[in-house]
């Protein structure tokens, strides 16, 4: 009896040993060897290099190319992640309505979502191919009278940013909008049942009914955005030269990284530096995310206790 007990304890480590042993392998050794690369100056083209401290870290943030990478990465996620969530936000909140009751919401939300299953690489040729100086956009705006002369949208910083930005947009709103309309459907009917008896309107149910109840899957969204959004690469690299033109605008921190390896010597030491910090932004921008909403969380239901403390107190 007591060995069929033991053999069964250890069903559990062999079912979670393919995960641990992955795990392992494929993301806590690459990310430890990464931080130990970055100290190092070594390159693809000797086999001797020797540790140096945190000379890559200093010469990352003497170099202006680092800090525009920076910037860059942050304005084109906020320009992309701000309309995202909103956009999402109001569709979610129409989709499950039970006052508007939308027909075709299964299909609404199939094509929202079939952006995000394209290829970047496609998506890319795609936007590149619209906004050329004789594509189609250009052909449409000057056959309208919109504007007298075709643009060089990729010669414009402005224009590429904002191409780059609505491209995200368009790619990843859709997989938002399941999500939020996931958390909005686990949302008990009572709560905006009870509402509706007490004379609430739609705006007030949203305010102080689906958004507060709504916070967690938030927070799972806006961190696995800025997660994506901090490694951003594919689509502001092969959208222009592979080198964030015009003028570095479109040169995120993932596309610096990969440029300071594919340099003559292939610095994998300076690239390394250049990941530890992605990782140490995104961390740090998480956390930060993470505890401002908790503290949020625990202000409301301090307030909440205390309102029941005081109704219990008049009652008696």
């Amino acid at each position: 009896m007591a060995n069929t007990k033991i053999n069964k304890n250890y069903y559990g480590y062999i079912f979670t040993a393919p995960f641990i042993i992955g795990f392992l392998l494929f993301s806590l050794y690459p990310l430890v060897y990464t931080f130990y690369l970055s100290f190092t100056n070594m390159t693809m083209m000797s086999k001797a290099y020797k540790l140096i401290g945190f000379e890559n870290f200093k010469k990352l943030f003497d170099d202006r190319f680092f800090i525009q990478s920076l910037l860059n990465t942050w304005k084109i996620w906020l320009l992309n992640f701000i309309p995202q969530i909103g956009i999402a936000m109001l569709l979610a909140v129409w989709f499950t309505s039970t006052r508007l009751k939308i027909k075709f919401v299964g299909f609404w939300r199939t094509i929202f979502y079939l952006p995000n299953i394209l290829m970047p690489a496609t998506i890319a040729v795609l936007f590149f191919n619209f906004f050329s100086f004789y594509g189609p956009v250009n052909q449409a705006a000057v056959r309208l009278g919109i504007i007298n002369d075709a643009i060089e949208y990729f010669r414009h910083s402005g224009w590429t940013v904002s191409i780059v930005a609505f491209i995200q947009w368009w790619m990843w709103f859709g997989s938002t909008l399941i999500i939020l309309m996931a958390g909005m459907t686990s949302i008990s009917p009572s709560f905006y049942e009870s509402a509706m008896v007490d004379g609430a309107n739609s705006w007030q149910m949203f305010r102080k009914i689906t958004l507060p109840l709504l916070r967690p899957v938030l927070v799972y969204v806006l961190v696995t955005s800025l997660v994506g959004g901090m490694q951003m690469f594919d689509i502001p690299y092969m959208l222009t030269d592979g080198r964030g033109s015009p003028n570095g605008s479109i040169m995120t921190m993932n596309i610096l990284m990969y440029m300071k390896f594919s340099s003559s010597k292939g610095h994998i030491g300076a690239a390394a530096s250049v990941g530890v910090m992605i990782f140490i932004v995104t961390c740090l921008s998480a956390l930060l995310i993470v505890k401002l909403l908790s503290e949020k969380d625990s202000k409301n239901n301090a307030k909440a206790v205390k309102g029941e403390v005081k109704g219990y107190e008049l009652h008696n």
